[in-house]
């Protein structure tokens, strides 16, 4: 059943990247060009996420327990530290030099956007040299 669900969300999740245009690499790359061909609309599509999200947590967690599993996974650390701040940055130049992140980098594999065939495998390499280079496993390797 969690699977089931877990799939649903994902779809829905990808839909949105779709309809909203976070999937196409030139609508994002205008969006980070302000001095160029500027498309604000990503804005208004970011804005209303975080208004849902935050809507969304303080619905959510006034439950004793999530609907499939046994407790909620919240991070714990609050701490900022090199890593967390060398990470963002990466992943900000990934995403101007790119136009994606790997959400919508995944959507656009199924609509054959430009450079997506070149982006994915670079992600990929990208996230297990980080794993190698910092020890960290996968939650389920673990």
């Amino acid at each position: 059943m969690s699977f089931l669900v877990n799939l649903l969300v994902g779809l829905l999740f990808g839909i949105g990247l779709v309809v909203s245009g976070m999937s196409n690499p030139a609508k994002v790359l205008n969006f980070l060009d302000p001095f160029g061909p500027w498309d604000p609309s990503l804005a208004f599509v970011m804005g209303g996420a975080v208004v849902v999200a935050f809507v969304g947590y303080r619905l959510v967690l006034k439950r004793k327990r999530p609907l499939m599993d046994s407790v909620f996974h919240l991070p714990t650390r609050k701490d900022l530290d090199r890593r967390l701040f060398a990470g963002a940055a990466i992943f900000g130049i990934g995403w101007g030099l790119g136009g994606l992140c790997p959400g919508p980098a995944l959507t656009a594999l199924g609509l054959t956007a430009p450079g997506v065939l070149t982006f994915l495998p670079a992600m990929f390499v990208g996230l297990m040299l980080a794993r190698s280079a910092t020890g960290i496993e996968s939650r389920r390797g673990g």
